[in-house]
């Protein structure tokens, strides 16, 4: 199969423009969407008086309204297009933020909330789907690498800039947060609007890279004979339900545990989410290239046993220097998962059913996610401690390893 780059007159491939594009919409609808809330919680909770459970049911809320978004995501991305549901989607999370700012009362948080996450799922799935459009199976990890450092640049973004706007504004902090992270959401929609292309047809030329998948055109077949593919998805989305249920422990509520647990001002805890967003921009592309080079269960195996690491530092009562440890672990781990993954579904299923296969395995996805925030919280408010809800991180890590171990390889 001929290279894409013999058939455009310069060297720039469009499809890098589509992965820096790529890097935004994720900077947008999970970045600050999403993981910025990690920062926001204890000014708003201290505002609000909200208790640890009421802390977790927001972020569980979202990946409630994350989890219906991608049930439709495919349905809506084939009627309008993925640029056009991408940008749809960015502005329904720009607007939400705007107005969780404006909102008095938990309940109104709550349900605006879910309605951001309907927006991230309509944005990242078709993205992620865009990957195996422009992309041939040796760009794949990279690319989708380069789109999940959009989350690390966010963090960073969000752990400079939320503590100058509390420490500006006070008490009303957290609301101006909101509303100017909200504006800066809807102006990455309009960018979207400009640059994203559905498939390398509009702009006459082939996806960037040399290998050819290993499956693609003959999948059907060999999926309604066997079964095969499909129960491959199933393992791979019980992965990635494992990871859902813990990071995102982890990205809620590390900064209130160092804030309440450890004694650290909100400034210095604001550094170290900081820190996190800075190791993770390059955690995608890092984990992006192993996978492409090593494999996809390679680059798994290593990032699961990372995680569990990272989240047993926090479980134990150990001094405050294993806490810069497991920071740094998880940092440089974080967005791995969901770029091998995305690379995944398109070296088993092919480019064709990527985008409905990477839909299949985040239901999986947004079920650990719905399931870990509630739960930590919960057995916060019991237990006066995060220690046995990262305790259990690092077990459903572990138990995600022997998973990993167990997945076959893709055809050759």
């Amino acid at each position: 199969m001929p290279t894409a780059s013999s058939h455009q007159p310069t060297n720039l491939h469009y499809g890098w423009i589509i992965a820096f594009t790529g890097t935004a919409v994720i900077f947008a609808c999970l970045g600050l969407g999403r993981f910025a809330l990690g920062m926001l919680l204890p000014s708003m909770g201290t505002a609000l008086d909200l208790s640890y459970a009421r802390m977790g049911l927001i972020g569980t809320g979202n990946f409630i309204g994350y989890m219906f978004a991608v049930a439709l995501a495919g349905y809506v991305a084939q009627h309008l297009g993925a640029r056009l549901t991408i940008t749809l989607g960015l502005v329904l999370v720009g607007i939400t933020m705007m107005l969780v700012g404006r909102a008095e009362h938990y309940l109104q948080i709550l349900s605006l909330y879910v309605i951001t996450g309907i927006g991230s799922g309509l944005s990242n799935v078709p993205l992620m789907g865009l990957v195996s459009h422009w992309f041939l199976k040796d760009a794949r990890g990279r690319a989708a690498g380069i789109m999940l450092s959009g989350n690390g640049i966010a963090i960073l973004c969000a752990g400079l800039y939320i503590p100058w706007i509390n420490t500006r504004f006070g008490m009303e902090g957290w609301r101006y947060g909101w509303i100017t992270m909200g504006m800066v959401v809807l102006g990455v929609a309009i960018m979207t609007a400009v640059l994203l292309r559905n498939d390398p047809r509009e702009k006459g030329i082939t996806p960037l890279g040399s290998q050819a998948d290993p499956l693609n055109a003959t999948v059907g077949s060999q999926d309604s004979s066997t079964g095969k593919p499909k129960w491959i998805m199933v393992h791979l989305g019980l992965i990635y339900a494992l990871f859902g249920a813990t990071y995102v422990v982890y990205a809620t509520f590390i900064v209130t545990t160092l804030v309440d647990e450890h004694g650290f001002s909100e400034q210095v805890a604001g550094n170290f989410w900081a820190v996190v967003g800075a190791l993770s921009i390059f955690s995608g592309p890092l984990f992006g290239w192993l996978s492409d080079r090593f494999g996809r269960r390679t680059g798994m195996l290593t990032v699961f046993t990372l995680f569990t690491l990272a989240y047993a530092l926090v479980g134990m009562h150990l001094p405050a220097a294993w806490l810069y440890a497991s920071i740094a672990l998880y940092g440089i781990a974080v967005w791995s998962v969901p770029t091998i993954m995305a690379a995944a579904v398109g070296d088993y299923l092919g480019p064709v059913r990527a985008a409905k296969a990477f839909g299949f395995i985040t239901l999986f996805f947004g079920m650990g996610q719905i399931v870990g925030p509630a739960l930590a919280g919960f057995l916060a408010d019991v237990s006066g401690t995060f220690r046995i809800a990262f305790g259990m991180c690092a077990t459903a890590t572990l138990t995600a390893v022997i998973l990993t171990f167990f997945l076959p390889r893709p055809r050759p």
